[in-house]
């Protein structure tokens, strides 16, 4: 039976995506004051980003899913398959990996299950399991997509020009110094996520600027076998990169995605960037 995959909403995949794929995705838990919603479910990506710019808005704040609801998950695909891949957002940016565990070590169903964690967010988490699910729709065994993982996780790194330093701050996700420099006049600082954790790199003077540097970056990383460029509400930053990358690397297919609700929250408005995959030496 065909392997299934489950995953997260911080993936950032298109519905279509997830549909052509077959992909089950778990939604985190946004909040506007006392307001609950669940990401790309009971709020839409413009509704939220709405709300976020909004005059006088609340800031979000995201819970990940419970492990209740891993554990329903999984127990209804068990009637489809008895191979179960379960793919989330690095652990040490969220707690959803860990519900997914208690959720594997609580169920009775005779099913093989795999909790993996991606080290990956957003962009970077969306390539790996897009690759998971083909594989899975090609016939691959839950064991080689988990190699496929450990083997790409590694080589997959996630840039990003932000708006601001404001939102990682503000959320918990990085020092308020690092937030300060962040917040200098004309300043857009750029992002890596490397080994499961965000990390400011350098902050450079307009938004032109950040577009040379994320190219630069995108060029230092080559070879790439695969590649995604996504935004929060700056549509022509990630526009800027595709170009780019169109011209020096005319093979490579480019894969677009919308950042949502959980990322936005840390990333918040303004931001674009790239995920990618470094191809094997």
């Amino acid at each position: 039976m065909t392997v299934r995959i489950v995953t997260d909403s911080t993936c950032d995949l298109s519905p279509a995506v997830v549909k052509e794929l077959g992909i089950t995705v778990v939604p985190l838990h946004v909040y506007f004051g006392h307001e609950e919603f669940e990401d790309g479910v009971t709020i839409s990506t413009d509704d939220f980003y709405d709300r976020l710019t909004a005059h006088g808005a609340h800031l979000p704040r995201t819970s990940a899913p419970s492990s209740g609801t891993f554990k329903t998950t999984y127990e209804a695909l068990a009637a489809e398959t008895d191979q179960i891949a379960s793919i989330h957002v690095s652990a040490q940016l969220s707690a959803t990996y860990n519900s997914a565990l208690v959720a594997m070590e609580s169920t009775t169903t005779p099913y093989r299950l795999e909790v993996i964690d991606s080290t990956n967010v957003s962009l970077g988490l969306g390539l790996l399991v897009v690759e998971a699910a083909r594989m899975a729709r090609n016939g691959a065994g839950l064991d080689d997509i988990r190699a496929m993982i450990q083997s790409e996780a590694p080589r997959t790194r996630l840039f990003g020009a932000l708006g601001t330093l404001e939102y990682l701050h503000r959320g918990g996700r990085i020092g308020r110094t690092a937030a300060f420099l962040g917040s200098m006049l004309h300043v857009k600082p750029i992002i890596c996520l490397k080994d499961g954790a965000a990390h400011p790199i350098e902050r450079v003077r307009g938004r032109s600027r950040a577009i040379q540097r994320m190219c630069q970056l995108i060029l230092d990383h080559a070879p790439i076998s695969r590649l995604v460029v996504g935004h929060t509400t700056d549509e022509a930053g990630m526009e800027s990169l595709a170009a780019f990358i169109s011209e020096r690397f005319p093979d490579l297919q480019i894969q677009r995605a919308r950042c949502g609700p959980t990322l936005g929250t840390y990333f918040g408005p303004g931001a674009f960037g790239v995920a990618l995959v470094r191809a094997t030496d």
